[in-house]
């Protein structure tokens, strides 16, 4: 059984075949049921994500999430995948689950922003400085080609380091000093923080504005205010995200959102059931709460580029 780690998958995954094969795996009879939550401690939270597909591969992310490790230098999601073959039960490989899930999250969002933002998109706008955003910045931009990036956080040093580490891997990246200005200059705008407020302000918004709301993973939690829901055809990657995202639980209990009012999940929008973006003046919105079939796809590619990668024999 291999021990991929978080370095390794490093060396195994990249955004353009990541994004490539999440749509394939939309598009597949995947199966993956409710994931369970478990909350321990005071703030920390269990999750297990299985997913499978018959004859291949089945998997289960066992994740701890403790928003409060960063005061300690910890990160705050860690976690094991671990990886069967789906007709024996053999275990094939376990995986460091942090370093998959910021890949799968990324190329997930990125993959929603090439059917739903515009195709001349210019201005990207990372709102968050934690270890999501990198890999989100380069799973966009590798879906579009952007003139100019900015990075938002509220403290401003994070931000200046996280630019200076993507500087060179980055065209064109910069700190946005003023977050009002920097969401009514956007086109493409990501959002993958801890807030319990709303960062972005639905009065803010430009015509033809594409969000990605990756955080808010629990009901009190919120990214976006309800002007915002308001004014976005809302797309999911999954319906779980309904009961468990406070920028959907919230819209929907004060009855600005329902599931039939939903444009659709990502994968109506692999499978051609939805269009995705109808015009360049609508406004479009995609919740990721993260689906497990999404951590099944990048665990199986991980683990079948590991022997030519790393020179097996």
């Amino acid at each position: 059984m291999l021990s991929i780690s978080g370095y390794q998958v490093h060396r195994l995954l990249d955004f353009p075949s990541l994004i490539e094969a999440l749509e394939d795996g939309f598009r597949s009879e995947i199966q993956a049921p409710p994931r369970h939550h478990h909350s321990f401690g005071d703030h920390s939270m269990l999750l297990l994500m299985p997913a499978w597909e018959e004859g291949k591969y089945l998997g289960v992310k066992l994740i701890t999430v403790n928003p409060f490790n960063r005061g300690s230098g910890l990160p705050s999601i860690q976690g094991l995948y671990c990886l069967f073959n789906a007709e024996t039960g053999e275990p094939v490989a376990t995986i460091d689950a942090p370093a998959l899930t910021n890949y799968r999250t990324a190329a997930a969002s990125a993959l929603a922003a090439r059917f739903l933002a515009r195709k001349n998109s210019l201005n990207f706008l990372m709102i968050g400085t934690g270890s999501l955003a990198p890999y989100l910045i380069k799973a966009h931009c590798t879906v579009r080609n952007y003139q100019r990036v900015i990075v938002w956080g509220r403290d401003r040093e994070k931000a200046r380091k996280l630019v200076n580490e993507l500087k060179d891997q980055v065209e064109n990246i910069e700190i946005g000093p003023d977050l009002q200005i920097a969401i009514e200059e956007a086109d493409v705008i990501s959002v993958a923080t801890l807030s319990e407020s709303p960062l972005v302000n639905g009065l803010w918004l430009s015509p033809g504005t594409h969000i990605d709301l990756v955080g808010s993973y629990k009901p009190n939690m919120r990214e976006a205010d309800d002007l915002t829901i308001k004014r976005s055809t809302v797309y999911i990657d999954t319906h779980h995200g309904l009961h468990e995202s406070g920028d959907l639980v919230q819209p929907i209990r004060k009855g600005i959102l329902s599931e039939a009012t939903l444009g659709g999940t990502l994968t109506d929008l692999c499978r051609g059931a939805k269009n995705g973006r109808t015009s360049e003046e609508q406004i479009t919105l995609f919740k990721s709460v993260g689906h497990a079939s999404e951590d099944l796809v990048a665990a199986v590619l991980a683990y079948q580029k590991y022997g030519s990668v790393f020179n097996l024999a």
